[in-house]
């Protein structure tokens, strides 16, 4: 972080026209804006907004409802594109509300939340849009500087660690745990995990084509919409469909991400998956059995609209870990060229077998690691671990 937004409170306009919002949050943050982390000010409508930001013209981020009486928060949006203010903006929408949600990222909008709100999830976004807009000032600031391509590279790295969660879980049915080392060449692999309806877990890993700053900022709209549509739709499937449509609408730059996306019910170690042309998952049984997921390879996102996308469904026994990754595992190589390799991973499992989640995921990189030696790293390396302990023993 800059001396400047060191020494800066990042101040955020909530606008909502409920009348109980502006207490719950006061009380919710009422110790970061005692120790001025943040400060915080309100407006009921859109029209109120607008007016409230021509008094604060440092406001941060804008959090607003989408349902208003006025001025609604898309119009608001809209209205801020149109202005052009130094700000990001997180919607508050309905529960699977889709088209509110494009609408919403057509206009700008840089995340969502729905409603009810979980106002820990809500924290955790607020902090990770104050991180993205602090690296992106940041990166205008010295846009005249990255001369080479290692800065720019630097920044988008930066970007991609940002969205990326960190917080996992806590649930005694099971354990999840996620790592991402970045390359000296910046990639785009990202993973993320939401709360999706009856108390499933949605999981995503991905890896974004190209490098740098382009693929940074790929990734995070492939991310968002993947929030975004597997909250509104069930089947996994059907969910990369989806989002394959949207990317491919406004894909100038012709990139693509691979998705492998499922969805997980901890009462029942179920698990529904699709996949959009990435590394298949692996089963890890507690006494050693390693077999990795049957399910074709289907295609990556962004390249192909109207495109039916291959999933399936297992179930989980307790103990059992389902062992996720990008090809930054399988594919590194040492100083001779020679990769990591399906072999290596699958032993790395199997020696591994029972193991925590966070234990397996440290061992698989450090692996990685040890055999790469002094050969430069190329590529990320992410590994997502899902341990189920069924009734959380």
């Amino acid at each position: 972080m800059s001396n400047l937004a060191a020494t800066m409170v990042p101040k955020i306009l909530v606008v909502d026209d409920e009348p109980d919002l502006e207490l719950l949050l006061r009380q919710k943050f009422r110790r970061k804006t005692r120790s001025g982390q943040i400060s915080l000010i309100f407006a009921q409508n859109g029209v109120e907004a607008l007016k409230q930001l021509e008094d604060h013209d440092d406001v941060d981020l804008v959090l607003s409802d989408i349902n208003m009486p006025e001025m609604d928060g898309l119009t608001l949006l809209k209205q801020l594109g149109s202005l052009d203010y130094d700000l990001r903006a997180v919607m508050v929408t309905a529960y699977g509300d889709m088209k509110n949600i494009r609408t919403a990222m057509n206009r700008g909008a840089f995340d969502f939340v729905t409603k009810p709100i979980d106002f820990d999830d809500l924290e955790a976004t607020i902090d990770k849009t104050l991180e993205h807009l602090t690296i992106m000032r940041e990166a205008l600031r010295s846009r005249d500087e990255l001369v080479a391509l290692r800065q720019e590279l630097g920044v988008a790295a930066q970007m991609q660690e940002s969205i990326l969660p960190t917080d996992f879980p806590r649930d005694p049915r099971f354990e999840l745990h996620a790592s991402m080392t970045p390359a000296r060449e910046v990639g785009g692999d990202f993973y993320d995990f939401f709360r999706l309806e009856d108390e499933r877990l949605g999981i995503v890993v991905a890896d974004v084509s190209g490098k740098g700053v382009p693929a940074a900022l790929f990734m995070m709209v492939s991310r968002t919409l993947m929030k975004g549509t597997a909250i509104g739709e069930g089947d996994p499937a059907a969910c990369l469909t989806e989002v394959n449509q949207l990317l491919t609408e406004s894909n100038e730059e012709s990139m693509f991400v691979t998705v492998f996306y499922s969805s997980f019910n901890p009462e029942t170690g179920h698990l529904e998956y699709a996949n959009a042309g990435h590394n298949l998952p692996y089963v890890v049984k507690p006494s050693g059995e390693v077999r990795q997921i049957d399910c074709p390879p289907g295609l990556v996102l962004g390249v192909l609209p109207e495109f039916d996308f291959p999933g399936g469904s297992l179930d989980l026994e307790p103990g059992d870990v389902l062992f996720f990754y990008t090809d930054g595992v399988n594919e590194a190589m040492d100083e001779n060229g020679e990769e990591f390799g399906d072999e290596r991973l699958t032993r790395v499992l199997a020696e591994a077998a029972g193991s925590s989640a966070a234990d397996l995921s440290q061992r698989m990189v450090e692996a990685v690691h040890a055999h790469a030696g002094e050969a430069p790293q190329s590529d990320d390396i992410t590994c997502v671990t899902l341990r189920y302990l069924g009734d959380g023993s």
